[in-house]
């Protein structure tokens, strides 16, 4: 049985991508299948890869598309290799691709994978768990000046280094993540009566690390423009502010011409745009879906095509 998950602005990416029926996709982020199920009923001729680094996700996913068709392979591995995965299947263009960075209510709400400050768990927070780095493991190495960084930088937190000095100080005695999220309570302060947790922002900045989001997310999004058809089309669902930065950078970047040869009067093919922004502002969940799923309060999409 596939566990209960709600796909973020569903509908708004699958509209938004364009699907032909003979058409070859790409679902960059898996996960429980809410995004592939669509793609794979909308195109009954082509075929659709997919990628998770979660063994459970793919199990789950690949038992859930079964039912809808067989025009699909479900790849064990992190989107960051899928140039070179589909390369080595004779895939070099596709028609679209979609991203959903967000990750599944199945892995925050299990304990055990360690992605909530609210429940009790290990100090785990990888999406891989064939991974050997984990939040105990950057806890139990990494200094406080480094700490320090990743808070301020992943989690944007003001009280950075204050958090930082504490943990340095009570690692040996933080196991699990409500011990992670005593020190933190203590060392700012903090109560669940307050709106805004410390703890949130410590716990994405230390799954940012984990995973190395933003540095995979920086080097796919160049990938996948180069792997797209002419009008092919890239959906990608963001939910903080640090990947959203990321993905309108990059896609500003390849939606302009190069400022080295701006202004001149016949602009050189190798110069030119390579794709168009679809919408200029992120597409925002609709009213209904913020009432229905508060998880969906902080998303946003953006799609481009390509020229």
């Amino acid at each position: 049985m596939c566990p209960l998950h709600y796909s973020v602005l569903k509908n708004e990416a699958i509209d938004n991508l364009s699907i032909k029926d003979d058409g070859v996709y790409v679902d960059a982020t898996v996960g429980y299948a809410g995004h592939s199920k669509e793609i794979l009923k909308r195109c009954p001729k082509g075929f659709l890869y997919g990628f998770d680094e979660d063994e459970n996700a793919v199990k789950t996913s690949t038992e859930a598309l079964k039912e809808i068709g067989d025009n699909f392979k479900i790849i064990n591995d992190n989107f960051v290799n899928m140039k070179m995965v589909l390369d080595d299947m004779g895939i070099d263009k596709v028609d679209g691709i979609i991203f959903d960075l967000g990750f599944s209510s199945p892995q925050i709400d299990e304990s055990s994978r360690g992605f909530s400050f609210m429940n009790d768990g290990p100090l785990d927070m990888r999406m891989d768990q064939r991974s050997s780095k984990t939040a105990k493991s950057i806890i139990d190495s990494y200094s406080e000046e480094a700490l320090t960084d990743i808070f301020f930088q992943y989690g944007e937190e003001k009280m950075s280094k204050i958090i930082a000095k504490e943990i340095i100080k009570e690692k040996n005695n933080i196991n699990t993540t409500l011990e992670l999220v005593e020190v933190i309570k203590k060392a700012t302060g903090a109560n669940y009566f307050f709106k805004n947790h410390p703890e949130r922002k410590i716990f994405q900045a230390l799954r940012i690390e984990v995973n190395s989001e933003l540095e995979v997310l920086e080097k796919v999004l160049p990938d996948a423009i180069n792997m797209l058809k002419s009008k092919g089309r890239i959906c990608v669902i963001t939910f903080h502010s640090l990947e959203d930065k990321i993905v309108k950078k990059i896609f500003k970047k390849y939606s302009e011409v190069d400022d080295l040869v701006k202004g001149l009067p016949e602009i050189p093919d190798e110069y030119k745009p390579l794709i168009k922004l679809v919408n200029t502002k992120p597409i925002l969940p609709s009213d209904k879906e913020l009432l229905e799923n508060t998880r969906s309060h902080s998303a946003k999409l953006r799609v481009i095509e390509r020229i």
